[in-house]
């Protein structure tokens, strides 16, 4: 049987030479900035235009589709909004320092036109399902008019494996980890009730998801702005420092970060790309799946619709999370929290990141430089929850020394030994406590205790993750089911469901890291064929729209 592990592992070599790959970032970005530069910068010019679509100044009833713009932009939205912009932001600043968010700015800006043409490529080449609902994505364009059959149905399979690897296992284990830490809520029990509501309203389809979309979304957005604000404006004296912090470390290389973390502009540059994209998904190919459904009779006018996302979801809410982060300074901090495995590892000898000399070399350790560093092998005396021979090693979680370690079991302190081998606890049935940095969720709900709010401000990361994540899962399950229908037919979508759902609970109880490792790898297979299709048919694209300006009714 595989271990977690030696599962983590695995993932993380994928990720390597996918989406951490020095390649990936500047594909992604490279086909955004061909495309803002062959149409002419549409996500500046159409903007106004796109807003008065999404508000129905053009709607006609007689449009075919079975949703409104607004409802298919809050079906997208739901699909983008979610852990990224609370979980995927703390990660990102975790990783790569206040430069990733600049990163997660430019990904954005050339993301609105991607989505532009992706949604609208696809919108003009959906069908009528058989189940009597509009189908639409990528694999339709790819079969009907690159006649790339093969390519539509990897497309497929790799949007029906990353509705989980993006929309399901990462969202309900932030919210399960969010409850927990809020609450103390038993993390099964959250993933239960949820996984119920999921399956009661996936099962209405489009239209069900629709309503339930269109309702949570602008009060969720709504609701975390105005906390956000509460954090920002009682640091207003960190604001300026936060944004120099962020230029800074994307012109002139460095993007410093808390502890011996210092992270270099490569891998600033990779890891705020690539939250960027985790975030609004422009490229991804998932947008154009619910734009589909949308009534509109014209393809350019829901591509135009769809280029509001990443400005919503990534310059908006993205960068009022990241500011709370920098102005707060708890990306910096150490906190009390229980270590999960994937995070934590024990070198060999004592260091402090307090000693610069340490720092340096725990860097090069990190980055697989030449070091003294070493990772331990051997034993950890343990008495009352506390290690006899802590001279002999040096516990690192979350790229940052322990600090105040604690072994527990259950409620009561550990007393015996634990075998370490290449740095890994063996067997390891014992909770480790202690202070160290924080990421994800659990970095950006400590910077949300410091507003206003004070400690209620947990609240508002809580409630806003549950309703953003549980949002995303729903949105997911149909992207995943449209696909079923593609590559199976009608009759695959129930069995689908019920997986879906059932993977929904199990992510609840897993570990956080791996699950963001498990996205990271099929965010990449879904995300390239995708680039790879609107690429060949950039001249198509710029014709489209031409025509479509024609219409005098559309100036």
């Amino acid at each position: 049987m595989v271990s977690l592990e030696s599962f983590n592992h695995l993932l993380l070599s994928l990720d390597g030479i996918l989406g951490s790959a020095p390649w990936f970032p500047w594909v992604l970005l490279g086909v955004g900035l061909f495309f803002t530069l062959y149409l002419g910068f549409p996500q500046i010019r159409y903007f106004r235009h796109a807003v008065k679509i999404t508000q129905g100044k053009y709607d006609k009833p007689s449009d075919p589709g079975d949703t409104s713009h607004f409802q298919a932009l809050a079906t997208a939205l739901s699909g983008t909004v979610g852990t990224g912009n609370i979980g995927g932001v703390g990660l990102a600043i975790f990783l790569g320092g206040p430069a990733a968010l600049f990163w997660m700015w430019v990904t954005a800006f050339l993301g609105m036109t991607t989505k532009f043409v992706e949604v609208t490529l696809s919108h003009k080449y959906r069908i009528k399902a058989a189940d009597g609902y509009y189908a639409g994505g990528p694999m339709f364009y790819m079969e009907r008019r690159l006649n790339m059959k093969w390519l539509a149905v990897l497309f497929a399979i790799a949007t029906v494996i990353s509705s989980f690897g993006t929309g399901s296992l990462p969202q309900v284990n932030n919210i399960a980890q969010a409850m927990y830490d809020t609450f103390g809520l038993n993390k099964a029990l959250t993933g239960g009730i949820l996984a119920i509501l999921l399956g009661m309203v996936i099962i209405g389809g489009i239209t069900r998801i629709a309503k339930v979309t269109s309702t949570i979304v602008p009060v969720m957005a709504v609701f975390y702005v105005i906390g956000a604000l509460a954090v920002i404006i009682y640091n207003y004296q960190n604001i300026i420092p936060s944004f120099i912090e962020v230029f800074s470390g994307a012109f002139n290389g460095s993007a410093a970060a808390g502890g011996f973390l210092g992270a270099s502009f490569a891998y600033a540059f990779n890891r705020g790309v690539n939250r960027g994209l985790f975030s609004n998904e422009a490229g991804q190919g998932s947008a154009p799946i619910a734009h589909a459904s949308a009534r509109a009779d014209e393809p350019v006018s829901e591509g135009m619709v769809s280029l509001l996302e990443p400005f919503i979801d990534t310059i908006i809410i993205c960068t009022l999370t990241g500011l709370v982060i920098l102005s707060s300074g708890a990306w910096t901090e150490k906190y009390l929290n229980q270590f999960e495995r994937a995070d934590m590892f024990v070198v060999a000898g004592s260091y402090s990141d307090k000693n610069p000399e340490d720092v340096d070399q725990l860097y090069n350790f990190l980055r697989g430089k030449e070091s003294e560093v070493q990772y331990y092998s051997g034993s950890v005396v343990v008495a009352d929850g506390k290690a006899l021979n802590e001279g002999e090693f040096t516990l690192i979680n979350a790229r940052s020394v322990a600090e105040d370690v604690e072994y527990r079991v259950g409620e009561d302190n550990y007393s015996g030994v634990l075998t370490v081998t290449e740095g890994r606890f063996a067997n390891l049935d014992v909770d480790i406590w202690g202070n160290s940095l924080l990421h994800s969720v659990a970095l950006t709900n400590r910077a949300f205790q410091k507003g206003f709010f004070g400690e209620y401000g947990s609240l508002i990361v809580t409630l806003g993750i549950l309703l953003f994540a549980f949002s995303t899962a729903i949105a997911w399950s149909y992207y995943g089911d449209r696909s079923m229908i593609y590559l199976f037919g009608p009759r695959a979508v129930m069995p689908y469901r019920l997986v879906y759902v059932v993977a929904f609970f199990w992510a609840a109880i897993e570990d956080t890291t791996v699950i963001w490792n498990l996205s990271a790898v099929t965010i990449v297979i879904m995300t390239l064929p995708n680039l790879f299709g609107i690429s060949v048919l950039a001249r198509e694209m710029k014709d489209t729209v031409k025509e479509y300006w024609k219409d005098p009714s559309h100036k």
